[in-house]
């Protein structure tokens, strides 16, 4: 069986949907990085995958996927009782109404901010601006010090550390380098953190402590504290994620664009509209192509067995663009949304399964809440899009508009 890693380099989101094309619907198999692999997709098979019992996330990761995007001990890379632990502390911190509201204010109080200074100035463009405001906006709700000064350097380290995750080459050594600074960063903070608190590290999980503190506090199953290293590992795991809805505000503004009837919906905050074009933002547009686990034993799979060790993937973009889920799929509507919730497991931009009991991101809920926030703002923007590079290459991952989207004669 011949190895697709480079097919799936130079194919980007469309190797895999083109691979269960050919095979006529049929789960793929293939080889990456040399060892066995099988592509599941469908709501059906999203259940199969995060059932934690049959396929593991430890040792399933590639190395350099770790070294950039997540980091070393993160909780992505757990299974079991330490995967458990870790994840309440997350679903504790990102599914909290009070705080993700709370989040969503950083952000708009940041926007304002910024607005303001993009008038004077002939271009901005989108995606960088949102970055520096992103990350001024989460490290500020985080609790996390972060000094006017070291903002840009930051963001643009956030931003890197997404965006080399999986390539070779010259982003993704500044993905590592970017990472490397971020960790020895939020590691001395930490440290200060915990000298602050005194009697050291206890499960920080009293309401209205910042995020920060509570990963800094955190403890595991085994009742040991993280290592400071560690522990700067999971706080940008709070941090990085959110500056990464960078991706999905370009795509907002690449919608509104392309489709500037939903600009007065959004500018007046009809109810329930932010939320319903948010949500098709992160269905219609590129973000993951999909994600990853290790059968850990002997699995069947319609009827086709996969061997212990075998690297399941599990089709994000390709399900998120199947007509059997979404009629028209390339058809940007976000009336699909107005009769509420899809059914479980159809919608997976970041993922799908259970997020208190799998590997679902926990974060999705301030993905949506940020998103559709920002999209109010953006459509209440007044500016003038000029001439600029607005293709969206499916062959890079992560992608998005290729000038950035520059925005000039901002009001």
């Amino acid at each position: 069986m011949a190895d697709s890693t480079l097919s799936l380099l130079l194919k980007g989101y469309a190797w895999l949907p083109a691979r269960r094309r050919r095979s006529g619907g049929a789960p793929v198999r293939t080889r990456l990085l040399g060892r066995r692999a099988i592509a599941l997709h469908g709501p059906a098979a999203a259940r199969f995958f995060y059932d934690g019992d049959r396929v593991h996330r430890h040792a399933a990761l590639p190395q350099p996927v770790i070294d950039t995007l997540f980091g070393q001990g993160a909780v992505h890379t757990l299974d079991g009782a330490e995967h458990r632990v870790r994840k309440a502390m997350f679903m504790r911190l990102l599914t909290d109404p009070v705080r993700v509201r709370a989040l969503a204010e950083e952000v708009s109080a940041a926007w304002e901010r910024a607005a303001a200074g993009w008038a004077g100035r002939p271009r901005v463009v989108l995606f960088d601006e949102a970055a520096v405001l992103l990350t001024r906006a989460v490290h500020a709700w985080a609790g996390v010090p972060l000094s006017e000064a070291e903002s840009e350097r930051t963001a643009r380290d956030l931003v890197a550390m997404v965006d080399g995750f999986a390539t070779p080459g010259p982003r993704h050594f500044r993905a590592r380098r970017a990472r490397r600074r971020q960790e020895v960063r939020v590691a001395r903070l930490i440290g200060r953190e915990r000298a602050a608190a005194g009697a050291g590290p206890d499960d920080g999980a009293a309401k209205g402590e910042s995020p920060f503190r509570v990963v800094a506090l955190h403890r595991e199953a085994d009742g040991t504290p993280l290592d400071p290293r560690t522990a700067a590992v999971e706080v940008l795991n709070v941090l990085r994620p959110t500056v990464a809805v960078s991706w999905f505000v370009a795509f907002a503004a690449h919608a509104l664009h392309r489709h500037p009837e939903h600009r007065a919906p959004l500018a007046a905050d009809e109810p329930g509209y932010s939320h319903r074009f948010a949500q098709e933002v992160r269905r219609f547009y590129p973000f993951a192509p999909f994600v990853g686990g290790l059968a850990a034993e002997r699995l069947e799979w319609l009827g086709r067995p996969i061997a212990p060790g075998t690297l399941v993937l599990l089709d994000l973009y390709g399900q998120n663009h199947d007509p059997d889920f979404w009629p028209r799929p390339y058809t940007f509507d976000p009336a699909r949304f107005a009769e509420g919730p899809t059914r479980r497991d159809e919608l997976v931009p970041q993922g799908g399964g259970d997020p208190w009991t799998g590997h679902r991101c926990p974060g999705e809920d301030i993905t949506l809440t940020v998103l559709a926030t920002v999209s109010v703002l953006l459509a209440r923007l007044s500016y003038r899009t000029v001439e600029q590079d607005l293709r969206i290459p499916l062959h890079r991952i992560p992608t998005a508009p290729r000038s950035g989207f520059v925005l000039a004669d901002v009001r």
